[in-house]
């Protein structure tokens, strides 16, 4: 789960992560207010959306213009940008052309820049320690420096029996060429956010960009905080800074039905069970020359409603031309499948091309089922197979 930067900030402040005073604002007004109550001379408009590059983005309506990070040196500028941003559309690279809308923006205190620099936390799958990474190429996007620059790029990795200690930050501190008293600031920054890390269940903590101001003091000037969907049980303090407007509305229905989805931007609708069929599936499809539509493992013990309620996610796509649908039975049964399918086809009036490959638990059964129900369904014999005829059956149908 992802939140906004304004909400990231509020959380690591209260882990001692030393972050500049700011507040969120819905209308201009409130922008103004707002600013009216921070030191100036300089304020920071920032648009809030779950996605990166708001600076280099640009308004849909306004294509020439700022981006979605704005400099302003009264409260009256403040207003003025928060007025071209709130309800506007923001186009960034991470956004796609469809761009985020903006429904509020952040306005912060000005702060004097002597050096930005990159500090993240993550969980490196490969080592099962929590990985701290830093760069001098703050404001950058980071994988943009791996591709380029990747010395770069220091990496800490930390035992989790142990915890950080004060030699892991002198380590990436010397690294970004930290000196005097920034080395100790700099110490008790990610001793901070690697505490934020652990106790909030943390995906990811990125700091982009992290300052050395002119005095010397270390500075978050940007948070991006994403957590562990698996641990939000334990946190319902932060299901509570859930932004449903900024997720996909196909992937928050499946997630009401206990669905594994998410949505690509391919053509093929693809209902799979067990999430490494469904990552062999899309890469299948990919292989004979078209792209999924959307990753969708509906578990080992789907109901027929669940599938139905699968099917009707996928169709709700408007850019799926065609369907797959790979199922191996184990706990899973391949009648309660054909079951769910021909209900949802039936109910929503199918109109694309729908290929089926069934195995396992009670196969002949399903295949009967689907046989009988009078239906465009086409049967395959097995993965390779099912790919190549739903990818013919779109390209037929086109």
């Amino acid at each position: 789960m992802n939140i906004h930067e304004y909400q990231a900030k509020e959380l690591l402040r209260g882990f001692g992560v030393a972050v500049l005073e700011g507040h969120a604002a819905w209308t201009p007004e409130e922008a103004a207010a707002v600013a009216a109550r921070l030191p100036g001379p300089v304020y920071v408009v920032k648009s809030q959306i779950h996605a990166g590059g708001r600076g280099a983005g640009r308004f849909a309506d306004d294509p020439n213009g700022k981006g979605g990070v704005r400099l302003a040196r009264s409260a009256e500028e403040v207003r003025a940008a928060a007025e071209a941003m709130i309800g506007h559309t923001l186009i960034t690279k991470q956004t796609g052309p469809a761009g985020r809308r903006v429904n509020r923006v952040y306005v912060e205190a000005g702060c004097d820049i002597a050096r930005e620099l990159y500090l993240s936390l993550l969980v490196d799958r490969a080592t099962s320690r929590i990985l701290i990474m830093a760069s001098t190429e703050g404001g950058m996007e980071i994988e943009e420096v791996a591709a380029h620059s990747p010395e770069k790029i220091m990496r800490v990795a930390i035992d989790p029996a142990t915890g950080v200690w004060p030699f892991h930050a002198r380590r990436l501190a010397f690294a970004l060429g930290l000196t005097g008293k920034q080395v100790a600031t700099f110490g008790r920054f990610v001793e901070a956010m690697y505490k934020a890390f652990v106790a909030l269940d943390c995906a990811i903590v990125e700091i982009n960009p992290l300052v050395v101001t002119g005095g010397g003091e270390i500075v978050a000037l940007d948070a991006k905080v994403s957590f562990d969907d698996n641990a939000l049980f334990r946190h319902p303090e932060l299901e509570k800074l859930r932004d449903e407007a900024e997720e996909d509305p196909k992937e928050l229905e499946a997630a009401k039905h206990s669905l594994n989805y998410v949505a690509l931007d391919g053509t093929i609708g693809c209902m799979v069970n067990g999430a490494g069929l469904a990552m062999a599936t899309m890469d299948i499809i990919k292989l004979y020359g078209a792209a999924p539509a959307n990753f969708l493992d509906v578990g080992g013990g789907a109901t027929k409603e669940r599938v139905t309620a699968a099917f009707k996610i996928i169709l709700s796509d408007p850019n799926v031309e065609g369907i797959l649908v790979n199922i191996f039975g184990g706990i899973m049964r391949c009648d309660v499948i054909a079951e769910g399918v021909i209900a949802a086809a039936r109910e929503l009036s199918l109109n694309v091309p729908l290929v089926v490959r069934l195995e396992g638990t009670n196969v002949e059964l399903g295949k009967q089922i689907m046989a009988q129900s009078g239906l465009k369904i086409i049967a395959a014999d097995n993965l390779a197979d099912a790919a190549q005829k739903v990818v013919n059956a779109v390209k037929e149908a086109a």
